[in-house]
Formats: C-alpha cells, structure tokens, sequence
C-alpha cells in the first residue's frame, strides 16, 4: 500500500515539481485564525496562503488532488468554504472542531461537492470522533499531531505515537473505514524521529497518508527550482522504495521499530 504524499505549498513551480516526483496532493493552507496564537512559541509550518492560490494550482496540475485546509468554523464559513469549492478544491479540511455538531455542521458546507476531511487536533474531537464516524459525508480523518499534543500539554508531537494515543485512534477509523492519516515524514534519515522510524508506523498502523514535512524540503532555505527538484525525486523515490521493503517486513520488525520510537520520544522528552 502506497500511502498519499501532501505537500504544503502555494507555488506552481514547487506543485509542479512535487506531482512530478509523485506526490499525490498539494496541500493549500487558508487557515489563520487563531493558529499564531496557539503555535507561535513552536516551530510549525504557519502559512500565508489565499484563495486565488487555489485557481493558480488547480488550473496547472495535472494528476494531483488539491487539498485545501479551511479556517475553523466561524461566522463566514459558507462563504469561505462555497469560494474553496467554486476555485476547485477536490478536498475540504477542517480544522481545530471540537463537537459532533461542528463536524456535521461542516460535512453539510461542503454538501458533497468536494471530499470532507476533518483535522482530528483537539481533544474536543477526539472524545467526539465515535459519534461521527457512522456519518455519510465524512470521507477522511487526519490527525494533527502538532496542536493536538499542545493541548494534552506534550513537549513533542511524537510523545502521542509512543503512549498509544495514535494507534487507538487510527484503529477506529480504520474500522470505521475511514482513509485516515497523521503526522509527517521527513527525509528518510533525518527528522528528530527519522522518516524510516515514522513511514514504518505508518505501515504499522495501516495509514493511508502523510504530509511530507517541511524539513523533507524546506524550500525557503533552497536556492534554485533545479536543486528543489533534486530533492522531491531523490526523496519521493526513497520513500516509495522503503515502502516496497516495508511490505515484506514481519510483525516482529514493526514491533522493533515500535520500541524504538518509543525510546527515541523518552530520550526526546526526558534527556539525561
């Protein structure tokens, strides 16, 4: 199983590059409200995309999806989620819900002209999921690892792979059968967890998709469009080639890698 790659960004020549190297979604990013303030003092990926970049993507891809994640519910959100839409979104992501009626609230925005995935990040979410995953119209699950180990008050985002958190919560949405994801991968050696460790509990787990992190290519800090493309081929070929390995693995290596992850967060959180 191939899980789909994202990529965050909003330049047509990056996107080119991403679904040429076999990247399976370019990810767009609208959301701001609120997010400054709850991630401001970590290193997350805090965007400045639009609306128009929408139509700017979506009208130059050929074979990617264009995923689109909206602001939290608010006041205008049929206005933004119809613009999303009508601009060719084929995914619609919401994020920070907290309550079975903000979930169906958004599942009927969207109104089945575009895919619905919900953003599992808060706990608010995570103690309603049960109650949504029965709901015609909820079409994906991701959970986002950096806001949802803020609020159990984590220092790292993996700490809620290695307590068991993840695994419980992709089990019901696999059983649900819900194509669900988490996290990020970098680079196959790199990563303060490496991408190896990380695209083997995803295999674990049975997960269907992953954002290739900004420290897989950070493009603000690579010059030239060249080196970029060096990157994403050289990268998204390693990737798909560990996963052909992961395949042929036993359940004896995924639970070594398991305990290994384990390891690596304690020695993360709690350093001697």
């Amino acid at each position: 199983m191939a899980i789909k790659l994202m990529y965050i960004t909003n330049e047509l020549g990056v996107a080119h590059i991403a679904e040429d190297s076999g990247v399976d979604r370019i990810f767009i990013d609208l959301e701001v409200r609120g997010k400054e303030k709850r991630q401001g003092h970590i290193d997350s990926v805090k965007s400045h995309h639009c609306l128009a970049d929408i139509d700017k993507i979506k009208n130059e891809i050929e074979r990617a999806e264009v995923l689109v994640r909206a602001n939290a519910l608010y006041y205008d959100s049929k206005r933004e989620i119809d613009e999303i839409i009508a601009r060719g979104a084929d995914i619609v992501m919401l994020p920070m819900w907290t309550t079975r009626d903000e979930a169906l609230r958004f599942r009927d925005l969207v109104d089945k002209r575009a895919k619905a995935m919900l953003l599992l990040e808060t706990i608010g979410a995570e103690k309603s999921i049960d109650s949504v995953l029965d709901e015609e119209g909820i079409d994906e699950v991701y959970i986002g690892l950096n806001d949802l180990h803020l609020q159990y008050g984590m220092k790292f985002m993996f700490e809620l792979l290695a307590n068991g958190k993840v695994e419980e919560i992709l089990g019901k949405l696999k059983a649900a059968g819900k194509p669900c994801g988490f996290g990020g991968i970098a680079s196959l050696d790199k990563g303060m967890i490496s991408g190896k460790n990380i695209l083997t509990e995803h295999y674990r787990l049975h997960s269907d998709m992953s954002i290739l992190s900004r420290s897989f290519c950070d493009t603000s800090k690579v010059e030239g469009e060249d080196n970029i493309r060096d990157i994403f081929e050289k990268g998204v070929k390693e990737i798909r080639r560990y996963e052909d390995f992961l395949t042929r693995q036993q359940p004896e290596f995924f639970e070594e890698n398991r305990k290994e992850v384990c390891r690596k967060v304690q020695e993360i959180i709690s350093p001697q």
